[in-house]
């Protein structure tokens, strides 16, 4: 049944313009066929191992212990989730702690860790005291994380 255009009489009659709807139906069906080529484009996928790391404070009973501020993960510094997700192993991470007073912050430390499966790691800037913009990274705290899998060969 054809509808008359008018929103009104369009529904009291119980019929929608065929055009219309076909435009409707195939716009659709044309968003949910890319839906998944959305989803999948850009995204990097971690099976059931995987590490993290954060730069927020675990401990915050610790003297001049500030959260970092995470730089560069092999030479990466664009993070799709947080914490964040890497692959265990060897990383080099570039870290930043907040200096505040300080112009233009603190200086940048680099460091190395090999990074447990299903672990994450809280990186944070261990600062000599209140008023130096000295410091170094430091891992404050390390757990497991919950729902990982550690892969394990059978023999």
């Amino acid at each position: 049944m054809r509808g008359t255009g008018c929103p009104s009489k369009m529904f009291a009659s119980g019929g929608i313009d065929s055009t219309e709807e076909a435009m409707k139906i195939k716009g659709l069906a044309l968003t949910l066929s890319m839906l998944p080529l959305l989803s999948a484009t850009g995204c990097a996928t971690y099976g059931p191992t995987w590490s993290e790391i954060s730069g927020e404070r675990y401990n915050v009973t610790i003297l001049y212990r500030r959260p970092a501020i995470i730089e560069k993960i092999d030479g990466y510094s664009s993070y799709a989730s947080y914490p964040i997700k890497v692959d265990p192993g060897s990383h080099e991470i570039v870290l930043g702690g907040p200096a505040p007073g300080w112009p233009g912050g603190a200086a940048l430390h680099t460091m190395t860790l090999t990074l447990a499966p299903c672990t994450r790691y809280y990186l944070n800037a261990q600062f000599d005291n209140n008023v130096s913009p000295d410091w170094k990274p430091v891992v404050d705290y390390s757990e497991p994380i919950a729902g990982c899998k550690t892969s394990v060969a059978r023999n």
